[in-house]
């Protein structure tokens, strides 16, 4: 009896343990043990592309890097020069185009239509073909008119690479304030015998700045102050007095006398060209022969036009 109730007590506990098993599985070869409130798992992403940056951006006249502000050329134009210096992860030849505006910081923004007075493109810039692992040069010029605005003016680069992502950037300069003109080349009166007058001869004054201008004259035969208006060739002079101009066709005793000292031509503002029409004014001329001093041969002198500001 009693080795019976053995053998019924073992049946009853294996009965109990394989009951607890089922219900509480063994976690024995997942527990680590530790604290497990912070855990740090390793991250990772494969970057495919990276679009460019222009981390620096100079302007400067022509070549001349030194040169930070410009002076424009009276008649003609002048290179400004934008050089960006672009960077970029996939590799410098990943840049695939560059393009830049220039622009009158005052009145224009970079997306205004071109304007010779205040906007200019270059869609085509260059890459300087100094490229180093991912950074490169690539220069910008622009051609800006004598008459272009004065004041502050922005360049604005924008890089694209071979994803079409874009960046840009843009710095300043300033363009100084230009007073120029042109004139006819000499005033030939032609021939004319002493105690003549010669002909009526006209000389054009055109602006070639990017400012009004007033315009101040005076003559001389060999040197500035010697009080002639020629020196000839077989003796003798011309005075001075006897060079006469106007700002209209009237007759010599009309015309106003040339003098040695600078002197303002009256009631002439020429204003600053706008477009592709030059500011011309037309000057009338005429010259007296006088039988003083008995000129004779061939006689020249010099007349020297000045543009001042207004």
């Amino acid at each position: 009896m009693r080795i019976k109730n053995q053998i019924i007590w073992i049946l009853f506990m294996a009965l109990f343990l394989a009951s607890f098993l089922l219900i509480f599985p063994s976690t024995s070869a997942n527990i680590v043990g530790g604290n497990y409130k912070n855990i740090t798992v390793w991250t990772h992403v494969n970057i495919t592309n990276a679009k460019p940056e222009i981390i620096a951006l100079i302007v400067y006249q022509e070549t001349t890097p030194s040169v930070k502000n410009i002076t424009l050329s009276g008649g003609s134009g002048r290179i400004v020069t934008c050089n960006a210096t672009i960077r970029d992860w996939n590799g410098y030849n990943d840049i695939v185009a560059v393009n830049a505006t220039l622009y009158y910081a005052p009145t224009a923004n970079h997306t205004d239509p071109d304007n010779n007075n205040t906007h200019y493109s270059n869609l085509s810039c260059s890459n300087t073909g100094n490229g180093v692992n991912y950074t490169v040069n690539w220069m910008c010029g622009f051609n800006v008119y004598y008459y272009a605005n004065n004041g502050t003016w922005n360049c604005n680069v924008t890089a694209k690479d071979n994803q079409s992502k874009t960046n840009w950037r843009q710095n300043s300069t300033y363009i100084y304030s230009l007073y120029a003109l042109n004139v006819t080349d000499g005033i030939d009166y032609g021939n004319a015998a002493v105690e003549e007058y010669t002909q009526n001869t006209t000389a054009n004054i055109t602006n070639f700045g990017n400012m009004a201008i007033n315009i101040t004259i005076e003559g001389y035969g060999a040197v500035r102050n010697d009080g002639l208006a020629m020196n000839c060739s077989l003796g003798g002079n011309i005075s001075i007095s006897n060079e006469k101009y106007a700002l209209i066709d009237v007759d010599y005793a009309t015309k106003t006398a040339l003098t040695g000292s600078s002197q303002l031509i009256p009631g002439l503002t020429m204003p600053k060209q706008t477009d592709s029409t030059q500011i011309i004014n037309t000057t009338y001329w005429e010259l007296y022969v006088s039988s003083n001093n008995v000129p004779g041969g061939n006689c020249s002198g010099n007349v020297l036009f000045t543009a001042i500001a207004p």
